[in-house]
């Protein structure tokens, strides 16, 4: 079939998408979990051929990390999230180190052939979570906010703080030094982080004051504020770049001081979230669907299944059981935080990334074929989860609101 036809079919299955969108938002059937599917679905029929499109695919998946990574921290409220700080901390500064250290470990058991650094590299990219296929339970309203903001913190800054150990490992894997790693180890990972957060949030901050100023001159409206979104998370991400920062954490910090500062007046940000971020989002999946899946696939054998499964069913739940040991959360919390740390866009975008900076990684193929099974498996299951396990807290988060609600009142 010609691209043309392709291509009419992917547009009908985006209005078809549109027209039943609020019925399957209710459902076990996800966005991403569709268009996952359907373009796994149009390659195997011969309705869509991209190729080798990996360089496209990376392109996309990044362009909606970013975007979604600034929009989703514009719509928190700091001062909200500050209050259970120490929830996503403890997941990020602890939680991801066990779950890297706890993925190397049972990888080295399951796959023995395979170098020890290629082992460490395949536990980072499978470490990182996705705020993509995490917006379903971050967003239902049966779902304490707390959690919510917790996992919508985990989800949005992990991906920036995982990228410092998938190029070291990526390093010593091919046994070179990569031209993003000049410098001591801890500079590198001081510039990234430091940097990243400092550059977007300057970003964030300054571009919110200036769309602050043209709202109250009336030189602009809320119906330019998703271009104002799009704009300003390119912006923090191109310019940490160029400032050797991390790109996602500036994009997630830029997105946090872009909110902050336009507090009360970003409604435009849940709508480019519902609109523009969906769009960007489920036209992501189509493609890993189309792509990575075919690609990888054919290379993946059982012990890589089991590794995955381990990795979402335990080793992510035990690092983080383990980092939130003494928070004074209780036991279904935990189990939910644990859960809930779905594989998507961050793991294609990183096994894309080393796969082209790391030309001499011996285990290429079988590489993409773990980050495929990864994004198809947590795709489906969390997909599946997600509404069973938001019932769950469904009376919590009414002992919230009122909360919340008397809180308000008192004050």
């Amino acid at each position: 079939m010609t691209t043309e036809w392709g291509l009419l079919a992917v547009a009908a299955l985006v209005f078809a998408y549109a027209l039943c969108g609020k019925r399957l938002a209710d459902s076990i059937l996800t966005g991403p979990m569709l268009f996952l599917f359907a373009g796994w679905g149009f390659h195997t029929l011969g309705l869509i051929e991209l190729g080798h499109g990996a360089e496209g695919l990376y392109v996309l998946a990044e362009i909606s990390l970013i975007v979604l990574l600034f929009a989703d921290a514009a719509a928190i409220d700091p001062r909200l999230l500050w209050k259970g700080a120490s929830i996503p901390a403890r997941m990020l500064i602890l939680g991801l180190p066990f779950a890297i250290l706890f993925g190397f470990g049972f990888a080295a058991g399951l796959l023995p052939a395979w170098p020890l650094w290629e082992l460490a590299l395949v536990a980072a990219i499978l470490a990182p979570t996705d705020a993509a296929l995490s917006q379903p339970i971050i967003t239902d309203p049966r779902v304490p906010e707390r959690i919510g903001r917790s996992l919508s913190a985990e989800s949005g800054l992990n991906d920036g703080f995982a990228l410092p150990f998938i190029l070291f490992f990526g390093c010593f894997a091919v046994g070179g030094v990569h031209d993003q790693v000049q410098v001591p180890w801890w500079v590198f990972v001081g510039e990234q982080v430091g940097l990243g957060a400092l550059i977007g949030g300057a970003i964030g901050y300054g571009g919110g004051w200036l769309l602050r100023i043209a709202q109250d001159r009336g030189l602009t409206s809320d119906g330019f504020g998703g271009i104002a979104v799009l704009a300003l998370a390119g912006l923090a991400y191109l310019a940490a770049q160029a400032g050797h920062g991390n790109g996602f954490l500036a994009a997630f910090a830029a997105g946090l001081a872009f909110g902050e500062v336009l507090r009360g007046r970003s409604r435009f940000v849940f709508e480019f979230i519902e609109t523009e971020g969906q769009i960007l989002t489920v036209l992501s999946f189509f493609v890993i669907g189309a792509v990575l899946l075919p690609e990888g696939l054919p290379h993946a054998t059982w012990p890589m299944v089991a590794l995955v499964l381990a990795s979402l069913f335990v080793l992510r739940p035990a690092a983080i059981w383990l980092s939130l040991v003494g928070a004074g959360i209780g036991t279904k919390e935990k189990l939910f935080y644990g859960w809930f740390g779905p594989r998507g866009l961050a793991t294609a975008l990183f096994a894309l990334l080393v796969l082209d900076a790391f030309d001499l990684l011996k285990m290429r193929d079988e590489i993409l074929a773990i980050a495929a099974i990864a994004v198809l498996l947590s795709c489906v299951l969390h997909g599946l989860t997600a509404a069973p396990a938001a019932r769950l807290f469904e009376k919590d988060a009414a002992d919230e609101e009122g909360e919340s609600g008397d809180t308000l009142t008192d004050t």
